[in-house]
């Protein structure tokens, strides 16, 4: 598959000092989703915000440059392609304390947000027989 030249990725405080990337923590490692669509990347952080995550903005970026970014901190990255059968849901769990939000209150979650030129830091790993069964889980409801 081609990578599009622009993709659209989720920040929260955009275009601020203190500017994160939504990724998702997936095992031990975090993965930053990249929107074909800026409609698809609108929805997904509307769905962030249902379940009281701070609004994150769609932002354009040049593909080629967060595949550089994901792969000097050590993170994936999935392209979620425009119009697919793909639906793309959050975790219904949120990380207990994001690096870009440094007063929030803690939440139980899988899900994190890391500044752009940050490490994440090191957050409780689930096994790959769990992730599996919420796979399914999830699968189940398509």
């Amino acid at each position: 598959m081609i990578t599009p030249m622009r993709v659209f990725v989720l920040i929260f405080n955009a275009r601020t000092e203190n500017e994160g990337i939504h990724t998702i923590r997936e095992g031990d490692r975090n993965k930053i989703l990249m929107f074909e669509s800026e409609d698809d990347a609108t929805r997904f952080a509307l769905m962030l915000e249902a379940q009281d995550f701070p609004s994150p903005t769609p932002e354009p970026i040049d593909a080629e440059e967060i595949k550089e970014f994901c792969e000097s901190a050590g993170y994936e990255w999935e392209i979620i392609p425009e119009n697919s059968n793909l639906v793309v849901t959050p975790p219904e769990l949120n990380v207990e304390k994001t690096d870009w939000q440094e007063d929030a209150q803690k939440e139980d979650t899988v899900e994190d947000t890391f500044p752009l030129n940050q490490q994440p830091l090191e957050e409780p790993e689930l096994s790959d027989s769990e992730l599996e069964k919420m796979r399914r889980k999830l699968e189940g409801l398509l």
